[in-house]
């Protein structure tokens, strides 16, 4: 009879160790996810302040108005079920929808001396700022959950209900250059 009660005693801490790890599991992914969005909704705003800016490029370069057009047309959403790769995926695009813009700002003197085109630049910058501490949350994020899964024996109940260690946010590439000073 005590042999029963001990295994029984066993058998409920361990289900209760096993519920207790799930919940710290799908808490810390809930906070990824979360984390996810909240870059999707930043990068939405950085689209919109894009797309501004080539507005202001249409009267100016008829050809790269529609390249950049054509470039934001096809963006994707980024929300809570995304991966990282397909945020970085977005942010290659912005950069180039952004280099492009520079250098029509470059050939036209009169574009980057505009005062919508000073105001609408500051908002895209604001965003950029915005995008990159959301970056920086959902890496924080990622690393606690990460561990989660990686450690014993929090491991076990990861395997067990299917949680994997999630990808992190890669730096955009050009973003680590030092700007030309000329």
């Amino acid at each position: 009879m005590t042999a029963i009660l001990i295994v029984l005693a066993i058998v409920l801490l361990a289900g209760l160790w096993l519920v207790s790890a799930q919940r710290k599991l799908v808490s810390a992914d809930e906070l990824c996810k979360n984390s996810l969005s909240q870059i999707g909704v930043q990068l939405n705003s950085r689209w919109d302040a894009l797309s501004a800016l080539v507005e202001l490029t249409k009267g100016y370069n008829e050809h790269e108005y529609n390249t950049l057009r054509d470039i934001i047309a096809k963006r994707t959403t980024v929300g809570r079920n995304s991966t990282a790769a397909e945020v970085n995926a977005q942010e290659e695009k912005i950069s180039s929808v952004l280099r492009q813009i520079n250098v029509v700002a470059e050939q036209y003197p009169a574009l980057k001396a505009s005062e919508m085109y000073s105001k609408t630049m500051e908002g895209v910058n604001q965003y950029e700022n915005q995008v990159r501490l959301s970056r920086m949350t959902y890496n924080d994020v990622v690393t606690k959950y990460n561990r989660l899964v990686r450690m014993f024996p929090d491991s076990i109940a990861a395997s067990i209900f299917g949680f994997r260690e999630k990808d992190y946010l890669q730096e955009p590439s050009g973003k680590t250059e030092m700007p030309s000073m000329h």
